[in-house]
């Protein structure tokens, strides 16, 4: 596995408390935001500032429109996006100083932890790269729990922007992207179509692009040229996430998934996020 592969496998747990975790839910709770998607698209939105639903659909690529127009641009009326920044990393950080426990949590390594991965945040690649960009330019937290947080999330935007741009530049559309994980096992597809409002009809259709290309069979199991074109999607979007590795340097990064990995234990061991989870997560 290289760099960028092992790396994302580390830090996207560490973000995916942002969005499933009690203390996330009460934070966007408290700052106006009205359940679990208009939280989410509000919150993941807000660094780009007070955009409406068809920037969010050009950038998170996943979803259908009605899911974003639910949400934007009401939620700014409730919650302006500085109000959402805010309480994404208050829900965030408090989450994870429960899941890491305080002793954990203030420990120095959790320090150095921050230190490196806000390194290599800070050494993205953002061109071209929306969500990355918008992430990356925010301040630093001071409190170390948070500057992690921060920089995993960075990290993982830059990756999910170089992964997008790679679909894209193959002409694979939001609906035949969930279908080839699907079928490769790396999500549930009724779980996703229902979390990001794609109707049968839509859905049915990604497959059949996909029956198109001969990547599915008729039972929308991977064919041969599937399984290759979806490794070759993987390997060029960790070939677009290699930057801040190369920049961080093997002792560092090496270091950093030292350090990385009890903590994406102990977020995993206490069930941070679901099974079957609308963003696709399967780490376990």
């Amino acid at each position: 596995m290289d760099d960028a592969r092992r790396l994302w496998t580390l830090y996207e747990p560490l973000h995916a408390v942002s969005y499933f975790t009690v203390e996330a839910r009460t934070a966007a709770d408290a700052a106006g935001l009205r359940g679990f998607w208009m939280a989410y698209v509000a919150q993941r939105s807000a660094p780009l500032g007070a955009v409406g639903p068809e920037v969010a659909y050009a950038a998170f690529h996943g979803f259908h429109r009605l899911r974003l127009e639910r949400a934007l641009p009401d939620a700014w009326d409730l919650a302006d996006p500085d109000r959402c920044l805010t309480a994404r990393a208050a829900g965030a950080g408090a989450a994870l100083h429960r899941l890491l426990g305080e002793e954990v949590a203030h420990r120095p390594e959790i320090a150095e932890a921050a230190e490196l991965a806000g390194a290599a945040a800070d050494a993205a690649d953002v061109e071209g790269r929306v969500l990355g960009a918008a992430n990356q330019a925010l301040p630093r937290p001071d409190e170390p729990v948070r500057a992690l947080w921060q920089a995993a999330t960075t990290l993982r935007e830059h990756r999910g922007d170089g992964h997008v741009a790679v679909l894209v530049t193959r002409g694979i559309g939001p609906v035949a992207a969930h279908r080839l994980k699907a079928a490769a096992g790396e999500l549930n597809g009724w779980t996703t179509r229902q979390a990001r409002r794609f109707d049968e009809e839509e859905w049915a259709a990604g497959a059949a692009e996909l029956r198109e290309r001969g990547w599915l069979d008729d039972a929308d199991r991977l064919t041969d040229a599937g399984r290759i074109g979806h490794e070759e999607i993987e390997a060029a979007t960790d070939r677009l996430a290699a930057r801040p590795w190369t920049a961080l340097g093997r002792e560092r990064t090496d270091r950093l998934a030292q350090l990385l990995a009890p903590l994406v234990d102990a977020v995993v061991a206490a069930h941070a996020f679901p099974p079957g989870n609308p963003i696709g997560l399967v780490r376990s």
